[in-house]
């Protein structure tokens, strides 16, 4: 009885897993091909021509990366539950493979027919779709050598983690879940301190500002905030894109503001203040931090239901088979795209709170109106995006939104400035 409540508990979760992933599926394709009417205060911004080619920019990237998702979904589940699946497990994994040899061979054979499936719409998307529509400033050449480089650091984490992964389900039978989760979560941190100085730089040059109007504004930002900002530096993001950005990244002794050299070079100065007042929000709210341990619990409660969906290949006294890979490939790629309206509405938050920082510490409403004004014009971002993608996919407040809610914090605070 206990093994037919097991199994049935099983066989649940898996369902229902899958069929919340497939209704998130079809109200996004809906939503990206319906998305209704533009919202009346759009005008209010910007033109109704920008508009509606934002909407034209956005709507083949959308429809494509949830078709890769399907893709990518079906591939799993068919390598799992079809009889040609298991045919060709089968196959290439016999009993005279040695075991280790055999998880490096599954690892690595996923990773490889994942990747060819992905290619397409990595470099129609990445590349393609926006040399077209005049964003990326990067040759071919130069777009595959980022590419290659991306895709051995993701082999590389890919095939050290599907070992130790291996190790700890053979190792601790019953708890290999617990010692997942504080291995994961170490590996967090390792990522956030080194991952700006190891990783970033491998793709991109960084140098400190030069501009001496944007030194003297950092440090009286700073001053101003009670922060101690040490480094400020230029990304040199003209060699990839037309667009601008700027971010907030490390930890500790890695701790960075980075602004693309984009943004310093085509803005005014008051809205590169309004940038580096909004990045310094998230260094005083401490956001890398917390968004760090939001994913060590969101790690726990993975590595929970892993528990519960991988128990088919986690026979207790044997060796697990190679298939539990392509089993844990797909829980994850369904319980994180299930996830991201969680993440998403976290991110959010923490971006509304950074715009009101910087609205605070500046003064100035007029920048930064403009500011949200012009790197929406330039990114032809969605100007009127459905509510549903909004809250599904949106890591950053939709900028007809960001505007309402600093005039909103202006009016509460009279704080609108000149």
């Amino acid at each position: 009885m206990t093994n037919l409540k097991s199994t049935r508990l099983v066989r649940n979760s898996w369902y229902l897993l899958i069929g919340l992933s497939l209704i998130f599926v079809l109200l996004y394709l809906y939503s990206a091909l319906f998305p209704g009417p533009m919202q009346p205060a759009v005008t209010k911004f910007f033109s109704q021509n920008t508009a509606i080619q934002a909407r034209l920019y956005n709507t083949t990237p959308r429809i494509l990366s949830m078709t890769e998702f399907i893709l990518q979904a079906v591939l799993l589940i068919g390598l799992l539950f079809s009889s040609l699946g298991q045919t060709l497990f089968r196959r290439f994994v016999n009993s005279n493979t040695p075991y280790w040899q055999a998880c490096v061979f599954s690892i690595l054979s996923l990773w490889c027919l994942l990747k060819i499936l992905a290619l397409p719409f990595s470099f129609f998307i990445s590349f393609y779709w926006q040399k077209i529509w005049g964003f990326s400033t990067q040759s071919q050449a130069a777009w595959w050598i980022d590419y290659f480089k991306s895709a051995g650091i993701d082999l590389i984490i890919t095939l050290l983690g599907g070992l130790i992964f291996f190790w700890l389900v053979n190792r601790f039978s019953r708890s290999w879940w617990i010692v997942g989760t504080a291995l994961f979560s170490l590996f967090l941190v390792i990522q956030y301190l080194l991952w700006p100085i190891v990783i970033s730089p491998l793709f991109n040059r960084f140098e400190p500002v030069q501009d001496a109007a944007v030194v003297t504004m950092v440090k009286d930002l700073a001053q101003q905030a009670g922060l101690e900002i040490s480094d400020v530096l230029v990304m040199d993001a003209s060699s990839q894109t037309t667009l601008a950005n700027a971010y907030f990244t490390g930890l500790g002794s890695t701790k960075r503001i980075v602004i693309y050299d984009n943004l310093l070079n085509n803005y005014s100065l008051g809205e590169v203040k309004a940038v580096i007042a909004h990045e310094m929000g998230h260094w005083r709210h401490s956001d890398v931090v917390h968004g760090l341990i939001w994913a060590m619990f969101g790690g726990f409660v993975v590595f929970a239901l892993l528990t519960i969906l991988l128990k088919p290949w986690l026979p207790e006294h044997s060796k697990k088979p190679p298939q539990l890979w392509a089993a844990l490939q797909l829980a994850l790629l369904l319980l994180l795209f299930s996830s991201n309206p969680i993440q998403n509405s976290l991110s959010r938050d923490m971006e509304y709170n950074a715009d009101r920082f910087s609205l605070e510490l500046t003064g100035d409403l007029k920048a930064a109106i403009q500011l949200q004004k012009d790197l929406a014009d330039t990114s032809l971002a969605d100007l009127s995006p459905s509510p549903f993608i909004v809250w599904f996919s949106y890591s950053h407040p939709p900028a007809l939104a960001r505007i309402n809610a600093l005039l909103k914090e202006a009016q509460q605070t009279n704080t609108a400035g000149d």
